[in-house]
């Protein structure tokens, strides 16, 4: 198993095999070996520390260039999180892999949309800015508890409305509508949130409140230093 690091093929790619989804055989069963090049990326952007990552103002071209480069990594890690549990949890219910894999094609569509912008405004996501890897790292620090995983990735990526709000503000219309998709693709969040119930009733826990944000509390890169 490769991992792709240029992530305008990897978005293709994922697109294209949902597309042949109907004719993949999925073995809930087969284990993989982890692959070295785990998770598969570009270098840049370099990734610093969230501490040194400057605030971004959407209402100057380069702040909401900005801001447009950090949802587009966002959105590459995102591809990276759902591929990662698809082929990392064995033995899931059936309907647990074709469920992530089409969240991957819609971050997949996401990540595209985003980067045309970026684009259109005269930038783009190969290193005009820095980036932060807390997405990756709480991969890293769920990776043998498949519950914490489908606890955290609904909520870690639950950030688009306010965003949405602000980018209104500053009249940039096209912003607007792309995060306008992605809101609408966010019922995979609450699919996330519903997998969560249902996958964990194996496990004993995880279907209350209380132990979701349990989860949370333990493995919130927010609470565990540099991400």
């Amino acid at each position: 198993m490769q991992c792709l690091s240029d992530p305008v093929a990897k978005a293709a790619q994922t697109r294209e095999l949902l597309a042949a989804m109907n004719t993949v055989a999925i073995d809930p069963a087969e284990q993989f070996d982890t692959p070295d090049t785990l998770p598969g990326r570009l270098d840049p952007p370099r990734l610093v520390s969230p501490k040194d990552v400057p605030t971004r103002s959407p209402f100057t071209l380069e702040g909401r260039a900005a801001l447009l480069h950090a949802m587009t990594h966002i959105e590459v890690n995102a591809i990276n999180l759902v591929f990662d549990a698809a082929w990392r949890f064995p033995d899931m219910p059936p309907t647990f892999y074709p469920d992530w894999l089409q969240v991957a094609s819609e971050e997949a569509l996401h990540f595209t949309l985003l980067r045309g912008h970026l684009q259109s405004i005269g930038f783009d996501y190969s290193g005009d800015f820095d980036a932060h890897d807390g997405l990756w790292v709480m991969a890293q620090r769920t990776a043998r508890d498949v519950l914490a995983r489908m606890t955290l990735v609904p909520r870690t990526l639950e950030a688009t409305s306010p965003l949405q709000a602000k980018f209104a503000k500053a009249g940039d219309a096209r912003a607007v509508d792309v995060l306008g998709i992605i809101l609408r693709d966010e019922v995979h969040i609450r699919a996330g949130r519903t997998s969560t119930t249902r996958w964990s009733e194996p496990f004993g826990l995880g279907h209350r409140a209380s132990d979701q944000a349990a989860c949370w509390t333990r493995w919130n890169p927010n609470s565990l230093g540099d991400r």
